[in-house]
């Protein structure tokens, strides 16, 4: 059985808003690369609601810059996400995998500079797609 195309899209921005609590909860920690994840994960998880609520059965892909150009196709202004979401999709490897980074590890490459402005950056894109979903 489908589900309807906002109820899905709307779940998904459920969990991005939960990934991006998630996230600052684990400021409080110190977690700065789990954060900058997070960050990265809540935003592609909102870009991905829009698209599921547009009707799409199947989203591929993590890159939050390329999820915005896929919304693009149907309300141009998310062009404005793309340089945004480049941004946060470099934290989507590096946050985790020790062998992405040139030495160390993630827990030590990330400060709370990085983690602050990846949840300001996350946060600007669910207040941005939240909106769209919803009307």
């Amino acid at each position: 059985m489908r589900l309807d195309p906002k109820a899905e899209g709307l779940r998904w921005l459920e969990q991005a808003e939960q990934d991006l609590a998630d996230a600052r909860y684990l400021l409080t920690g110190k977690r700065y690369h789990l954060v900058c994840f997070l960050a990265q994960q809540a935003a592609e998880k909102a870009v991905k609601g829009f698209l599921y609520a547009q009707g799409l059965e199947w989203v591929r892909g993590h890159s939050v810059a390329d999820l915005a150009r896929a919304a693009a196709e149907f309300n141009a202004s998310f062009k404005a996400l793309v340089p945004v979401g480049g941004n946060l999709d470099r934290h989507y490897v590096p946050t985790r995998y020790p062998n992405a980074l040139p030495g160390g590890i993630p827990s030590q490459a990330f400060d709370i500079e990085d983690a602050q402005k990846a949840l300001e950056q996350a946060q600007h894109i669910l207040n941005f797609v939240h909106p769209m979903i919803e009307s």
